[in-house]
């Protein structure tokens, strides 16, 4: 049997929404700005489909994830149909000028493992993880924001 982790950050993003859309949607940027993410592959002939590993340190881990609902520049969610398992929502809030960017992700724990872990540890390391990467989301979408607009960096 296994049991449900979940967590969510978010961040604002000071770049238009059309921008941070574009970059989430191009899953094959993710490793740019996701540390444990060692690649993702798109399928040609499913673009649904994309194939991801992570690694991190001695841990490697690759599932197939599916895409199943796509509102332009509101919410991505999806699941993964093999491997490890997970599912999660990145979603989209316009504020017009800047963005709110709003990820939630859920991994598939054996039972047995979630009775001798302190989840609370291991939920604040995915956390803070997730925020890490989310601030690196953030400064890689500002720095082609300012980039594509001619907007010298500081």
């Amino acid at each position: 049997m296994t049991d449900w982790l979940e967590h969510s950050v978010q961040i604002e993003v000071a770049a238009p929404i059309d921008l941070v859309w574009n970059l989430w949607y191009d899953l094959e940027q993710m490793p740019q700005w996701m540390k444990w993410i060692e690649s993702v592959q798109v399928l040609e002939d499913n673009p649904d489909l994309s194939k991801w590993k992570l690694a991190s340190g001695n841990l490697r881990f690759s599932w197939l994830s599916r895409i199943y609902k796509i509102v332009p520049h509101q919410i991505i969610q999806w699941e993964a149909v093999d491997g490890l398992p997970n599912r999660g929502a990145i979603r989209f809030y316009d504020r017009h000028g800047s963005s709110v960017v709003k990820l939630t992700v859920a991994y598939g724990v054996p039972r047995w493992l979630i009775k001798i872990m302190d989840n609370l540890f291991v939920g604040r390391i995915v956390e803070s993880t997730l925020m890490a990467d989310m601030e690196r989301f953030r400064n890689y979408a500002i720095a082609i924001y300012q980039k594509e607009a001619g907007i010298s960096q500081k």
